[in-house]
């Protein structure tokens, strides 16, 4: 973080550390699985946002990932939420064949996170070293509508087949999928995640496992969607001697629009000047950059978030 930016946002908790709120002010932030990243991050979120705003009570939920946090937060059922950005594009477009069947225009940003890469991992004694020899194999593809699962379609549709062209779809979340790879009882998954996350290296290190590479034209193809092209860099993980191509896809911390002024710019405030807080929760956070914070998001802005990063610099 640059020296300017850092002392501009430590002066935004002086300026705004006495603004207190009226009791019965909730903040319920929605989060993911609890084997994935959203969660840890959403804990230590909620921690900090209840010590640092006074009159607050927050709290966290653990859901099924991102097509489940924009519907609630559509409906009003929450104030924050985690969200891959392909979900988001698509819940604020209206995507029907991504399970939005009308456009979520309640839907507001306010933070930029990080990349998730898109790992499809195969067992090594499966036969699988492209995306062609996924056809007639077991995998498992994330829980339902999940963001995982909608980077899934979006890979393979853009590859040429889609879950017919397998001999089995599993709908489960990280954690499980990973322990049927263990146990052998699938082929592969596809899972989105952070640069050597936990999961994913334990993986590794119990059976022998190969990352499959999705080419970069297959990635120009979903581009709209927010991917961009992506490398796993060598020996991220075990026995991973060479890089892989494969695509990212960005994350991003959302609210909607009933949610006031002063409560989204303070959360946006305690968010980024609490970043070591949630970086010592979860790596993911290491990779959130401030410079970055409003950049690359497929909604509108929250008027709270604006009206903080035009004070901090980071917006004119």
């Amino acid at each position: 973080m640059g020296s300017r930016l850092a002392s501009l946002l430590i002066g935004a908790v002086t300026l705004c550390a006495t603004l207190a709120y009226a009791a019965g002010t909730f903040v319920n932030v929605l989060t993911g699985p609890t084997s994935g990243a959203y969660y840890p991050l959403g804990v230590a979120l909620a921690s900090v946002i209840a010590e640092t705003m006074p009159g607050v009570k927050a709290s966290v939920q653990a859901t099924k990932g991102s097509f489940d946090n924009l519907n609630q937060l559509e409906a009003g059922k929450a104030e924050l939420a985690f969200t891959l950005g392909d979900a988001l594009s698509d819940a604020w477009k209206g995507n029907e064949e991504a399970g939005f069947r009308q456009p979520l225009k309640n839907l507001r940003s306010v933070a930029a996170l990080y990349p998730n890469y898109i790992h499809v991992v195969a067992r090594a004694d499966s036969g699988i070293r492209t995306l062609a020899d996924l056809r007639g194999k077991t995998v498992s593809v994330g829980v339902l509508k999940s963001g995982i699962e909608l980077n899934a379609r979006a890979v393979l549709h853009a590859a040429g087949f889609d879950y017919k062209d397998f001999a089995k779809v599993q709908y489960l979340p990280f954690g499980e999928s990973v322990e049927l790879m263990k146990n052998r009882q699938i082929d592969a998954t596809l899972q989105s995640a952070t640069l050597g996350a936990s999961s994913l290296r334990d993986l590794a290190s119990a059976v022998p496992i190969v990352f499959v590479p999705i080419p970069p034209d297959v990635v120009r193809k979903i581009r709209e969607g927010g991917y961009t092209p992506a490398t796993i860099p060598a020996d991220t993980y075990r026995d991973q001697t060479a890089d892989v191509a494969t695509a990212a896809v960005q994350n991003f911390l959302v609210t909607h629009e009933d949610v006031s002024t002063d409560v989204v710019y303070d959360i946006t405030r305690t968010f980024w000047t609490h970043l070591d807080r949630l970086g010592a929760t979860h790596a993911a956070a290491i990779a959130i950059d401030p410079q970055k914070a409003a950049q690359g998001m497929p909604i509108p802005l929250h008027p709270g978030a604006q009206k903080y990063y035009k004070e901090v610099g980071i917006l004119k």
